[in-house]
């Protein structure tokens, strides 16, 4: 099982890690930061590999 959190103190809004999630996981919350929308994450570090700011973080559980 993956889980993807997003620290929203890093976070820039950017919602590159949105549009790179293939599962569709991630949202864009009102604050204009990205949050975590779902819980099928297939562990594809795609969400990791785009963010600027390291704010996507992927564990294995």
């Amino acid at each position: 099982m993956y889980v993807v959190t997003i620290d929203p103190e890093v976070c820039v809004g950017c919602g590159e890690c949105v549009r790179g999630c293939p599962a569709q996981i991630l949202g864009m919350n009102d604050d204009g930061k990205a949050e975590v929308v779902g819980d099928d994450c297939m562990g594809c570090e795609s969400c990791v590999l785009v963010c600027p700011v390291g704010a996507v973080k992927l564990d294995e559980y």
